[in-house]
């Protein structure tokens, strides 16, 4: 295939203005899921709430984002494309904003659940839009919003950390003020696209998981997810670092997340199955969070960086599977998918607080390092439903040179 990083036509260098704003808001949008990782401690000092109460955050975020997976293909079959990302930022910008004047927890939280809404509509469509507005195919594009991605995660804890540093209120303003700037980019450059030929029904994500491996996929990554925010959400408070220190940390672990993503994953997929790496990359995920518990503090910081590398792997894999494994329209699939996966994100930051109060700052971990052996576990059992998809992805990723789509 061309090399999508080519600047000649249809290169990834050489898209359209509304590829570019597209791809530019889905880069803040996705440093919103790590952006409050730095300032967390600083949260709970300046509100007066505990560790628990904070990492809430984090539960209505996902919550919400896990129930408007059921709605966002409903919304953007009927006004199409190009409103619903602007809806959805126009969510982001409202709750991201009133975030920041919050003066308690439950304030914050309930305007994290609006920001959760708002980055559930943009983020389910900006894949499609990007994909429909691109010039040469979809190869370019599709790296161009992974690649977006990553810089998102990567970004996000650095921002929250720069901007925290002054005033944890501020990276809530900053969100708001770049995700405006998006509102007006996609107004002026991104036209509407053409509504999909059927209409999408609130039912139709639940009735894709009836199929036995999208359902496996689905379960295997709710268990993959748990281990994977309790990383994001948890580690901070262990490591308990200032925002400059804690945003650095994270910032690598983002770095890490994207390359593995966008580079490594393909490679050893090519070269070893699907399910082999998956199945490794969890076992190794799970080896990772013990040792994040158990050890000393350069260990936990160590650790935490080096779980973005596996992190990145089963997200790419898992990716593929869920969208490729069943009949189902894809973005059908992906809502049934994350509909089940988003779940754990929400469950992980509430519990891990819980775990650690009823037992000791060890134990969250180690329930993680089970989920994602459990993860690993499914994957196993139920490899005769997946082992197909798995196969017929060798070639094509051969084919693709490692272009992969990362579907949230």
């Amino acid at each position: 295939m061309d090399d999508p990083f080519d600047a000649g036509a249809g290169g990834i260098l050489r898209q359209p203005k509304a590829v570019w704003a597209t791809a530019g808001a889905s880069v803040v949008a996705f440093m919103g899921i790590g952006l409050v990782d730095p300032i967390l401690p600083s949260i709970a000092k300046g509100l007066n709430a505990t560790a628990g109460q904070v990492s809430l955050l984090f539960t209505s975020y996902f919550l919400i984002t896990a129930v408007a997976m059921l709605v966002t293909g409903f919304v953007s079959s009927r006004i199409g494309g190009r409103r619903t990302l602007l809806l959805g930022l126009a969510f982001v910008v409202v709750f991201a904003g009133l975030a920041g004047t919050s003066n308690s927890v439950a304030e914050l939280v309930g305007f994290r659940a609006g920001w959760g809404l708002g980055n559930a509509l943009f983020v389910s469509t900006a894949l499609a839009v990007i994909v429909g507005a691109a010039a040469g195919g979809s190869a370019a594009a599709i790296l161009l919003y992974e690649s977006a991605l990553g810089l998102g995660m990567a970004c996000g804890p650095l921002l929250g950390a720069l901007l925290g540093n002054q005033s944890w209120r501020y990276p809530f303003f900053g969100t708001a003020f770049l995700m405006a700037v998006g509102f007006l980019c996609i107004t002026a450059f991104l036209k509407e696209q053409p509504k999909p030929a059927r209409k999408t029904s609130l039912l139709d994500p639940i009735k894709a998981l009836g199929h036995g491996g999208l359902a496996s996929a689905a379960v295997s990554a709710f268990f993959y997810n748990y281990t994977f925010f309790t990383v994001l959400a948890f580690t901070p408070f262990v490591l308990n670092m200032t925002p400059y220190k804690s945003g650095a940390v994270f910032f690598c672990w983002g770095v890490l997340l994207a390359v593995f993503s966008v580079i490594v994953a393909p490679r050893l997929q090519a070269r070893f199955g699907s399910l082999k790496v998956l199945g490794g990359s969890l076992v190794l995920l799970a080896a990772d969070v013990l040792v994040l518990g158990y050890g000393d503090h350069t260990a936990a910081v160590v650790c935490t960086v080096l779980s973005g590398a596996f992190i990145g792997v089963n997200n790419t894999v898992y990716t593929e599977l869920a969208l490729g494994v069943s009949d189902a329209p894809r973005p059908v699939a992906s809502a049934g998918y994350n509909f089940v996966r988003w779940f754990a994100a929400a469950a992980a930051p509430y519990f891990a607080p819980k775990i650690e109060e009823w037992t000791d700052i060890r134990i969250p971990f180690v329930v993680a390092a089970a989920t994602a052996a459990l993860g690993a576990l499914v994957v196993l059992v139920r490899r005769n439903s997946l082992i197909h998809e798995a196969e017929e992805l060798e070639p094509k990723h051969a084919a693709e040179d490692g272009v992969t789509v990362f579907a949230n």
